[in-house]
């Protein structure tokens, strides 16, 4: 899969409510759930960034959001990069984005139990609440926009219980032209490190295998060793990197 068609298909396998093409950049809000639905991707690279980046303050400034740029690590942002450097946008997210075919399952980890995951076509309220208790930011009404913004692509989910029963982890695979992305993979607080995310994802790669997917993408926090680890056992291996960059917060002047 080239670049290109991996942020095609990570656009819409996350897609934002509130969106705007201009033929080169996309602008995305979804009320401040989650940077991806709530940053500009630029596709292409602008005829002229500074006005571009000056337009998309003010599609933003409007919907009351701060401007973020989801960056890819390639040739395109030379140019938005020096314009965002001037004006003193940070660095946040450093992401990296990991592939595998679909075939040749051996490397998928498996330790036995896996048919102990639980597979639906649409989260359960279980599922939701674990997700959203490690990745969420926000209350009831924020969860409101996540859940339609996963229900906007058609996906699998899968829920490993512990011993006693209850939710241990959760993940999703988003299902987009015949490939698969891996998304919301968390596991919850005191479950970690006893393999409840391997089961996860084996089964959600299980799953998408049994569906033709030909590839998968997933992606991952380039701080974040040990999921890097899990899926690198997995058969990924790193295709690329982006990162977000945000406008600094406007202060007004004091009378001091």
């Amino acid at each position: 899969m080239s670049l290109a068609l991996i942020e095609d298909l990570m656009d819409r396998a996350w897609p934002a409510p509130d969106r705007e093409d201009t033929g080169g950049w996309v602008m995305r809000a979804a009320g401040g759930v989650t940077q991806r639905a709530n940053s500009v991707w630029p596709k292409e690279q602008a005829h002229d960034h500074e006005s571009a980046v000056r337009a998309a303050t003010q599609w933003y400034r409007s919907r009351r959001l701060p401007l973020i740029f989801q960056v890819f690590d390639d040739e395109r942002s030379t140019g938005l990069n020096a314009v965002l450097d001037a004006q003193r946008f940070t660095r946040q997210s450093e992401t990296l984005i990991m592939v595998r075919p679909g075939d040749a399952l051996p490397g998928v980890p498996r330790d036995g139990r896996a048919n102990d995951v639980e597979i639906s076509e649409a989260p359960s309220e279980e599922w939701l609440r674990l997700w959203w208790s490690v990745d969420g930011r926000g209350g009831d009404a924020e969860l409101g926009i996540a859940r339609n913004i996963l229900a906007s692509c058609p996906s699998i989910y899968a829920l490993v219980r512990d011993d006693d029963g209850a939710p241990a982890a959760v993940g999703r695979l988003a299902l987009v032209d015949g490939k698969g992305g891996i998304y919301c993979m968390v596991t919850a607080a005191g479950q970690r490190r006893r393999g409840y995310g391997r089961r996860v994802l084996g089964a959600l790669l299980e799953a998408g295998s049994h569906r033709g997917v030909a590839e998968f993408w997933l992606l991952v926090m380039a701080s974040n060793a040990g999921a890097q680890a899990l899926y690198e056992g997995a058969g990924f291996a790193e295709h690329g990197r982006y990162l977000y960059r945000q406008a600094r917060p406007q202060r007004a002047l004091s009378g001091c």
